[in-house]
């Protein structure tokens, strides 16, 4: 077995390749349960959004809680209605709420004919990459973060948004209108933006307050105080949109698709839940990376959003093979060279912060 140290190097890699491989589960099975042709499921985006999201959270909420991962070293315990908790609980479930919203509109997202798997990635993790970096601008001044961002993060950001400026300027597809001339597309979008940076935000604060000598894990603590308040807020907000539908006799596409999808699931409802499942288990290795010791967020986010950009076009190269879907675009590999380049300045930058690191503990 590959043994490896918290914060090393090799530690970080592992948590790369776990998200990599599950997220190409997850690109795959969105594309595939969403088909319209022959032969393929021919779900719609609320149908794939509701069995795979409910899979996902309950599979990610009950093993971290069976597991024990709820234990953390608190900075300072409040007492509420009796009980003795971690004060970081106060964010840490608006964290979570934050999850409630990302979850869902990333599914969306992908669900759009107009968009492709590699489109939608792009997008998303590059508005993610420029949060992560206004995050560290953020926390310096605030002096909540005690490292310097290095310039091969800096440009690794650069070529992270000329990738994502790329697929924007070329408006998705052939002969198709621009994306973000959807109000559609562009509700989610901002959605999806505002809930990560928030999120991104606590976590790092979270990271970077922990006290010093802890004697555990403290991430996996946020990860099931988190994906707690993420999973109650997700199936209590459906549950009352369902109720409330009904009540009223909502007519609403959405609502009646929601409801159709309870009362009347789709004929492979059970294999969607079980092929959407693996969103849950890329939900680990995500917060995992975004919270990996002793880097930066600009480094965690753009390690975390680069992995699933590749990821991204493996999962459009393999759909096209195995089940005849469009190949990526002359576009799209442009923008992927433009991914590798930032790869490279952060193999830099990684190998400058392993040294920072090993003077620390000498």
């Amino acid at each position: 077995m590959w043994r490896t140290r918290d914060g090393s190097t090799g530690r970080l890699l592992q948590l790369c390749a776990g998200y990599f491989g599950f997220y190409v589960i997850t690109g795959l099975s969105v594309k595939y349960f969403q088909s319209t042709r022959v032969g393929f499921p021919g779900m719609n985006g609320m149908e794939y959004l509701i069995y795979s999201t409910a899979s996902s959270t309950l599979l990610a909420t009950f093993v971290a809680v069976a597991l024990g991962w709820f234990r953390m070293d608190s900075v300072r315990r409040i007492h509420i209605l009796g009980l003795s908790i971690p004060s970081e609980l106060l964010y840490i479930i608006p964290s979570g709420v934050c999850t409630a919203v990302v979850i869902p509109t990333t599914t969306l997202l992908y669900s759009f004919q107009t968009i492709s798997v590699m489109v939608a990635m792009v997008l998303m993790r590059g508005a993610v990459i420029i949060i992560g970096r206004a995050v560290d601008a953020i926390q310096i001044r605030q002096g909540i973060l005690q490292k310097k961002v290095f310039a091969e993060e800096n440009w690794a950001v650069l070529f992270a948004l000329l990738a994502v400026s790329v697929k924007i300027l070329n408006g998705g597809e052939p002969g198709k209108a621009n994306p973000f001339t959807s109000l559609a597309v562009v509700s989610i979008f901002t959605s999806y933006i505002l809930a990560y940076s928030l999120r991104i935000y606590i976590m790092n604060y979270y990271k970077n307050t922990r006290p010093s000598g802890p004697r555990r894990d403290n991430n996996k603590g946020f990860f099931t105080a988190e994906q707690l308040s993420s999973t109650l807020t997700i199936w209590i907000t459906a549950l009352v949109l369902i109720w409330l539908s009904r009540r009223l006799n909502w007519t609403n596409v959405i609502f009646d698709q929601l409801n159709r999808s309870v009362v009347q699931p789709h004929q492979s409802w059970m294999w969607a839940m079980v092929f959407g499942a693996s969103f849950g288990v890329v939900a680990f290795f995500s917060v995992f990376i975004f919270m990996f010791k002793g880097r930066t967020a600009t480094f965690a986010g753009l390690v975390n959003r680069l992995t699933s950009l590749i990821a991204g076009t493996t999962s459009t190269l393999l759909f096209a093979l195995l089940f005849g879907g469009r190949f990526p675009e002359l576009i799209d590999w442009i923008s992927l060279i433009f991914i590798l380049i930032a790869v490279a300045f952060l193999t830099i930058a990684e190998k400058k912060r392993a040294r920072e690191l090993a003077l620390q503990t000498t």
